[in-house]
């Protein structure tokens, strides 16, 4: 068999372009959905936001008036500062549709655009960090002249590196809408490494900041049984504090259910007797973790509604996860098992307030240093305000064009083959559709890729059909993150809990952000305080593949208007926190629904992908370099980490470099 033949077979169901019709999924039968006739019946659909949460115009300095409203999203001009928007955030309605035309076929044949005359050295698509990344590593490898333009369908550069702010009581709180942590299950490479020590940041120095365990003394984590799935509204805290047997006393189970769950955590038992280490973990890889509970260690449906919801890496849920994952993730259920692990060192983890939307705000310093002059470093960065007005200056050698969503790229010569003479220096024309529909074009020496691999085969239709196949394998992982401002944190710890998990709940999980204080800018320093809660919600539909999965849940998430996710919010707060007093009428200040339905990187499984070399997989054949075209995101990396966005920004620098000469 053939490498392009063992490929092919291979992406035999490709992903989101050439989306197979799904069975239809009733809202209720998605985990993480709240039945009508609740407590939503209740709640009616008040604004979200508090005076002085609004969005606000943004002066040179980054201040202004304020406008705008809780529903948010929209594209953003020069005027208004992106962070301060509430309402639907991350790919907003006005992002994504535009791309979804290109996918459909919209953008066939020639596109025409009106010449706008500029050429650059380099043409990177996307904000993200990859594509901020991209463009640092191209200046420091040609020199601060080189002519970059930064092309993002967003009305704010970052990815899904988003900062979310709030401003209450003449202050400033500060939250992420998306990437969290500077993390990862594997130590960050050299230049990755070398990158956050250029920008001033040191990971190994969280303590130094985080306030977290003294804001939060004797708040820990608790489930929160509802009452359509487990006949009872109750939030059972202590969970990892207290004995197993008196939490799952207090939850409303059967005797038998209960018995069951207790056995899983405090038992220490070999469920797969006579098989030697290297078997057992074999084994573990084969089946999923549900298999695991159901098959071997005897957990009935009643008891198995208690993984309902639960995450694991990448948002593998309880049907799709190996049972190996979940155990490298600390579930229950292998404390008495003898498994062999390869031995593994994981990152340091750093958190910032506004999550790697610092990493991403240093980085626009570097390239467009007057457009956050303050943001030197990692004590500076937090508390510095951009001047979005300062983005796409005629002047800058580096300019960043937000809300300008690239329809196509294609070789000026060329043709299909991509083979570029070196002397053209004017090799790709690139075009992208400005907010008022129209569409413009851009020529430059090189393009790096830096957006969702899944667009790219309709973005460049010339590609290699193999290498656009390969792209499309992937089904990006739907991720929202809300960010809820509150009054306080004073029902929470009346509760005990800091952090709270919601089997069938509609957010999966809730927790209170890190209080962090960091250079000038100052986290919550007690619990009454304003601090942001954030809400996890992963939609998905159990039963479907993993991969249909993701593109089930991120049907779902597209349906969802702001109105509705606000309701829920509203509803499921107020479910686990009114027995402490909580008020969501009076309580909650702002929200800020940060939807990603093409959300993380897609990430192999030893369940749902076929077990290949590593350049026999698609990522890798699909982020090869075409002409002066090349591929950098965390798509091209399999993996849904920042330093592999850093990496693979490097490695695309790199192919460009070699396809021009320079190196």
């Amino acid at each position: 068999m053939t490498k392009d033949s063992k490929s092919a077979n291979f992406f035999g169901t490709t992903g989101d372009a050439a989306t197979p019709p799904l069975p239809r999924i009733d809202r209720r039968d998605f985990l993480g959905g709240v039945s009508a006739g609740t407590i939503l019946g209740l709640i009616g659909a008040e604004p979200a936001q508090a005076a002085g949460a609004a969005p606000v115009a943004a002066s040179a300095a980054g201040g202004g008036a304020s406008g705008g409203g809780a529903s948010g999203g929209g594209a953003a001009g020069p005027a208004v500062y992106p962070p301060l928007r509430t309402g639907l955030r991350g790919q907003y309605p006005g992002s994504f549709e535009v791309a979804h035309d290109v996918r459909d076929g919209g953008f066939s044949g020639p596109v025409s655009a009106a010449d706008t005359g500029e050429h650059y050295d380099l043409v990177v698509v996307g904000g993200g960090i990859s594509g901020l990344s991209a463009a640092h590593f191209w200046r420091r490898a040609l020199g601060a002249g080189q002519k970059i333009l930064i092309l993002d369908n967003h009305d704010d550069f970052g990815g899904h590196a988003k900062r979310n702010e709030f401003r209450v009581d003449g202050r400033t709180v500060v939250s992420y809408g998306g990437t969290m942590s500077i993390e990862s299950p594997f130590p960050y490479s050299y230049t990755a490494k070398g990158l956050l020590a250029e920008l001033g940041i040191d990971p190994t120095t969280q303590a130094r900041y985080d306030r977290s365990n003294t804001v939060f003394a004797g708040m820990g984590r608790g489930v929160f049984f509802d009452k359509a799935h487990f006949g009872a509204d109750r939030l059972v805290a202590g969970l990892g504090k207290r004995p197993w047997e008196a939490v799952f006393a207090e939850a409303p189970l059967s005797p038998t259910a209960r018995a069951q769950l207790i056995r899983l955590h405090v038992e220490k038992r070999d469920w797969l007797p006579g098989l030697t280490p290297e078997a057992r973990a074999q084994a573990l890889k084969k089946i999923s973790y549900k298999d695991f509970l159901v098959r071997h260690v005897g957990l009935g449906e009643e008891a198995l509604r208690y993984f309902a919801g639960q995450g694991y890496r990448n948002n593998m849920r309880v049907d799709t996860v190996p049972a190996w994952v979940a155990m490298r993730n600390h579930a229950p259920g292998f404390a008495g098992m003898d498994i062999a692990e390869a031995i593994e060192a994981e990152s340091d983890n750093f958190h910032f307030p506004d999550g790697n939307a610092s990493i991403a705000r240093l980085l626009v310093n570097r390239l467009v240093p007057d457009a956050i002059p303050d943001a030197r470093d990692m004590d500076s960065v937090v508390a510095a305000r951009a001047d979005y007005a300062r983005l796409d200056v005629p002047t800058n050698p580096v300019r960043i064009r937000l809300s300008s969503i690239v329809v196509r790229v294609e070789h000026c010569e060329g043709g299909e083959t991509g083979v570029v003479p070196t002397t053209v220096e004017k090799a790709v024309r690139v075009v992208y559709a400005r907010p008022d529909g129209s569409r413009a074009s851009v020529t430059a020496a090189g393009v790096v890729l830096a957006c969702f691999n899944n667009i790219i085969p309709f973005m460049v239709p010339e590609l290699p059909a193999l290498q656009r196949e390969a792209l499309r394998y992937a089904s990006k992982v739907p991720m929202q993150y809300t960010s809820v401002l509150l009054r306080n944190t004073r029902a929470l710890h009346t509760l005990g809990v800091r952090t709270i998990e919601a089997p069938f709940g509609y957010h999966s999980v809730l927790y209170c952000d890190q209080a962090i204080t960091i250079g000038g800018y100052a986290g919550p320093g007690s619990i009454d305080d304003p601090a942001v809660v954030k809400l996890i919600r992963n939609p998905n539909a159990p039963g479907l593949p993993r991969r249909d999965q993701n593109r089930a849940g991120r049907a779902d998430m597209l349906a969802t208007p702001f109105a509705v996710s606000e309701r829920e919010v509203r509803a499921q707060l107020q479910a686990m926190l009114g027995p402490a007093g909580f008020d969501h009428h009076r309580d909650i200040l702002a929200i800020t629904v940060n939807r990603w339905p093409h959300g993380y990187a897609y990430t192999y499984d030893t369940l749902g992908d076929p077990d290949l070399p590593e350049r026999d997989r698609p990522h890798v054949i699909g982020r090869q370099p075409w002409g002066r075209i090349a591929i950098a995101n965390a798509d091209s990396a399999a993996q849904a980490f920042t330093n592999a966005a850093i990496d693979m920004a490097h490695r695309a620098v790199g192919e460009l470099l070699i396809a021009r000469g320079l190196t």
